[in-house]
């Protein structure tokens, strides 16, 4: 049995069993309304599940899940408004991180990435590989962090192996990435991922980046 949610109007997240680990890229598809969102929240200590539990290093730690775990770009929760200037993103970002977020904070971050000229740019019309690049790299501004949950990238449209290997390299710097698509998404990756819904004791990921010692959370009976 996998950890699941049911809201007021019905199941938001059928049981679900998986586990992530810390320098390794996870996959995980489901269709729309599968409650891809909903997962994320609740690896990341957000939600509680109604079914199952969520461990961390094998045990119950919602605090801590809270506090090591971040949603990146997850609908209507920690995705940017569209119509936001990039240099606005970037500044909420590292100021939620707890980084310094004034102008020339900003410039600098930017500049480090060859986009100081796109700073006044809406967000809405930052290509989607490099809006994905942008948020991981913010999500790992703030201390403390050890996994990564990607809410769907693929929504914005693009090449998925783009996304992909910017997930792939903050697995590779000790992360725990777990990123969330559509089953369609999967096929184009040409990788069989785990899958929402489904008991994934052993799931297929790509090979390690040098895992560290530690797991992250994981949700199973539940693991993530």
């Amino acid at each position: 049995m996998g950890a699941g949610v049911t809201g007021p109007h019905g199941t938001l997240l059928e049981p679900t069993s998986l586990r992530a680990s810390s320098g390794e890229l996870l996959l995980v598809s489901g269709p729309p309304r599968s409650g891809r969102t909903a997962l994320a929240l609740l690896l990341a200590g957000r939600l509680r599940p109604d079914s199952g539990t969520v461990l961390r290093n094998g045990r119950r730690a919602p605090a801590e899940l809270r506090e090591t775990v971040a949603v990146v770009d997850a609908p209507g929760v920690t995705e940017p408004e569209g119509s936001v200037e990039l240099r606005e993103v970037v500044a909420e970002g590292l100021g939620i991180a707890g980084r310094p977020f004034g102008g020339r904070a900003v410039r600098d971050w930017l500049a480090e990435r060859g986009l100081r000229q796109q700073a006044g740019l809406r967000f809405e019309r930052i290509t989607p590989h490099c809006r994905t690049r942008l948020l991981l790299d913010l999500a790992r501004e703030a201390r403390g962090v050890e996994a990564l949950v990607l809410d769907c990238p693929d929504r914005h449209g693009g090449e998925a192996i783009r996304w992909y290997s910017a997930a792939q390299e903050a697995a590779s710097q000790g992360y725990a990435v777990v990123a969330l698509c559509s089953p369609h998404t999967a096929t184009e990756l040409n990788h069989l991922p785990a899958r929402i819904g489904t008991d994934n004791d052993e799931p297929a990921s790509p090979p390690r980046t040098e895992p560290s010692a530690d797991s992250a959370p994981s949700a199973d009976s539940g693991s993530f």
